[in-house]
């Protein structure tokens, strides 16, 4: 099990940990029925905190920010000298997640994306752990909540459940805003895990292991999906490699001490 703390990449306090001490806070947390906000983020998802400051801030307050993507293990150790075996993807966290909560009994909740989403989902967890208590899943309203009082009806759904871990596939950084505005409401580990839902209801293809291993999975989904992708990755991707060699050269700094919190609640249904 390795943890080494947290470290800046651009502004964002990256978790410097692989997936054990991940699994096994993250079952700690539920056995208490402790808050515990924890994202994979791959380049895309750091590059949002990185352009927002005030979305920078939210980020920073989650628990666990595990690096998902090659290109943010690999900044650790060019930036730290943080050398970690592999990257903590955040497909893998999850289905790891949920055999730790088959073993220990742990239920859990699905939220987002739509009703067929969730029943092709839960089918393929309940065909890997057999065991795996699933307390409930809610699709996604695909919009803001009205008001307070939807919110509350959400939280109360997902509390009264039973359940002891929330699974958020909303994408990014819908699902960050999600997990750092609620994680206290429902007082349990929340993970937003993204395209992990396509991923394993079997609605979207993964990457082969070779190109993940050379940090070449964003190729194959701008492959899979251009004209969905084409900006995130043909702009975002040199732009992280100009910023982070910028941190490295010591001519930016990326002080996040500073960062404003959000003037307002964003939530997403």
């Amino acid at each position: 099990m390795q943890d080494l703390g947290r470290h800046s990449v651009l502004g964002v306090n990256i978790s410097a940990l692989d997936y054990e001490a991940a699994v096994d806070q993250i079952a700690s947390a539920a056995r208490e029925l402790r808050p515990l906000a924890v994202s994979a983020l791959a380049v895309h998802g750091l590059m949002t905190g990185a352009l927002d400051k005030q979305h920078r801030f939210r980020l920073n307050q989650f628990d666990i920010l595990a690096p998902d993507g090659q290109p943010v293990r690999w900044a650790l150790r060019w930036l730290h000298g943080v050398s970690l075996p592999d990257r903590v993807y955040g497909p893998t966290l999850m289905l790891k997640t949920c055999e730790r909560a088959a073993c220990d009994g742990l239920p859990i909740y699905l939220f987002g994306g739509t009703r067929e989403l969730l029943d092709d989902l839960q089918a393929s967890l309940l065909s890997r752990y057999p065991n795996l208590p699933i307390a409930g899943a809610m699709p996604s309203k695909f919009r803001r909540l009205r008001d307070r009082e939807e919110r509350d009806e959400l939280v109360k759904s997902i509390r009264d459940s039973g359940a002891r871990i929330t699974f958020v596939g909303l994408g990014c950084p819908r699902q960050e805003v999600w997990g750092y505005e609620f994680r206290e409401a429902i007082s349990m580990p929340c993970l937003a895990v993204g395209a992990a839902f396509n991923f394993h209801a079997g609605q979207l293809s993964q990457a082969p292991p070779t190109l993940q291993r050379l940090g070449l999975e964003w190729l194959y989904r701008l492959c899979a999906e251009p004209r969905r992708l084409w900006r995130r990755y043909l702009l975002l991707n040199p732009l992280y490699l100009a910023m982070l060699a910028t941190q490295f050269c010591h001519l930016s700094r990326y002080d996040s001490s500073h960062d404003p919190a959000p003037a307002e609640e964003i939530l997403y249904g």
